[in-house]
């Protein structure tokens, strides 16, 4: 290749990486906001009639809903996105997720039109979660599949970068508008983050549209070689990877879930934080994560063995998870940050890495419709209900321990899951893994 022809294809891969990461911080976005809102306000605008832990395990039962229809998505969007691209399907899944989330924003509640309001509610955030099913695969595959040479995992982490700075943006703008006083806040104050997603999704289709199609999607179409049911395939002769990449992906989704949606419903109603304060140590653990993610994907590029590397990340969350919930509990404001922030930052360094060593076990002709069934299914079992089992265990036990117990199960079955999966042939045909490329298996 020609210093000009790289120069040229090392600027592609970076907009691709751009791309990726603007699309899902912008997609985050209108995932969290809803997550936060679940835990601060729908309880009180949608479900009015449920008093108290019951109305919030109402309100996070249709935070899970989302979840469930995230595998839809992954099935939808997956069989676009292997059989015409990713390019397109990320314009489609941006656009889906951009209405319904402003359309949560003018949605009447309960006081209003009545069980028509929650109905709705449950409804459009099907839809959302449809679209976000079909978002995380393509804006991973559009970096990674650019990327140079032995950089696939640093440019598959440009969008896994954007679950951070997505929740950030979520957190900082429930932090602003809680200043309100409750009755402004109740009323209207909780609109405004889903109204902001239609300015959001402009910015979002200008730079989406400017990506160009991965080299390996473009080959695959140019040779003819694309999956007629990619669905059928992935299920048919990959079954395993399924079942091991669920597992690998569960405390990488539902750490964040334990943080800012279940934590911040029982420290603001259990243990006597105000809103503001614990939104703000939310806050804080969410810029630690933007600067300390990325440093995962250096890990697992720089050391030997991937495997080494997810044990060095993940271990240390067995002992720090549990701390979190005991510093929490304590109902000191600088107890809770530390504990909040320091547990940010295992699974933080496990999340940059995992989008890029997910794709390498797929062959790219069934990999979008394959990373996101892992990644979606475990939303909907693991990630998802996180908030639904540590309420119910909350509630059940009226202690924190058995909400602790659940948390350190979730790692150990990640970290197993993962190992294992490192295990498999590895497809990526640029060979850029630590450890030896299996030879591909044509089927």
């Amino acid at each position: 290749m020609g210093a000009a022809t790289e120069r040229g294809a090392n600027a592609t891969a970076k907009r691709a990486g751009i791309g990726a990461f603007i699309g899902s911080t912008i997609e985050w976005f209108d995932f969290y906001i809803y997550g936060t809102a679940s835990a601060l306000v729908f309880d009180k605008v949608f479900f009015p009639e449920l008093d108290g832990a019951l109305g919030t395990l109402v309100a996070f039962a249709t935070f899970w809903v989302g979840f469930l229809a995230r595998p839809l998505g992954g099935i939808i969007f997956g069989h676009i996105g292997d059989r015409l691209g990713r390019k397109k399907t990320l314009v489609f899944t941006l656009l889906l997720m951009g209405i319904s989330t402003t359309l949560i924003g003018v949605l009447p509640g309960y006081a209003t039109i009545g069980v028509a309001a929650p109905i709705l509610l449950v409804l459009i955030r099907m839809v959302q979660g449809i679209g976000l099913g079909g978002e995380w695969g393509g804006s991973v595959l559009i970096a990674s599949e650019h990327a140079p040479k032995g950089k696939s995992i640093l440019y598959g982490a440009f969008a896994q970068q954007g679950s951070p700075v997505g929740n950030t943006l979520s957190t900082v703008s429930f932090l602003t508008i809680s200043q309100l006083p409750d009755e402004a806040f109740v009323g209207w104050g909780w609109r405004i983050p889903f109204l902001a997603s239609a300015l959001l999704v402009v910015v979002g289709l200008f730079i989406r549209l400017k990506v160009t199609e991965s080299p390996a999607m473009a080959g695959l179409i140019e040779a003819r070689k694309v999956a007629k049911l990619p669905l059928t395939e992935v299920l048919r002769n990959h079954p395993m990877l399924i079942v091991l990449g669920i597992g690998a992906c569960t405390i990488g989704l539902s750490a964040t879930y334990f943080k800012s949606t279940f934590a911040l419903s029982w420290a603001t109603t259990d243990i006597g934080f105000s809103r503001s304060s614990f939104l703000t140590i939310i806050l804080v653990a969410n810029v630690t994560q933007i600067l300390v993610q990325p440093w995962g994907a250096v890990i697992a590029t720089k050391m030997s063995s991937w495997r080494r590397a997810v044990c060095v990340m993940l271990l240390p969350e067995l002992v720090l998870m549990p701390l979190m919930f005991v510093l929490i509990g304590t109902g000191d404001h600088t107890a809770a940050m530390v504990g909040v922030v320091v547990a940010t930052v295992p699974h933080c360094l496990y999340y940059a890495a995992l989008a890029g060593m997910l794709a390498s076990r797929f062959p790219a002709h069934v990999r979008y419709t394959g990373i996101s069934l892992c990644y979606q299914l475990c939303g909907t079992l693991l990630g998802g209900t996180t908030p639904i089992v540590g309420q119910f265990l909350l509630n059940v036990t009226g202690s924190i321990t058995a909400v602790i117990v659940f948390a350190v199960f979730q790692v150990v079955l990640t970290l197993g899951c993962m190992l294992a999966l490192l295990k498999r042939p590895n497809y990526d045909e640029r060979a850029d893994a630590p450890e030896p490329v299996a030879a591909a298996v044509v089927r």
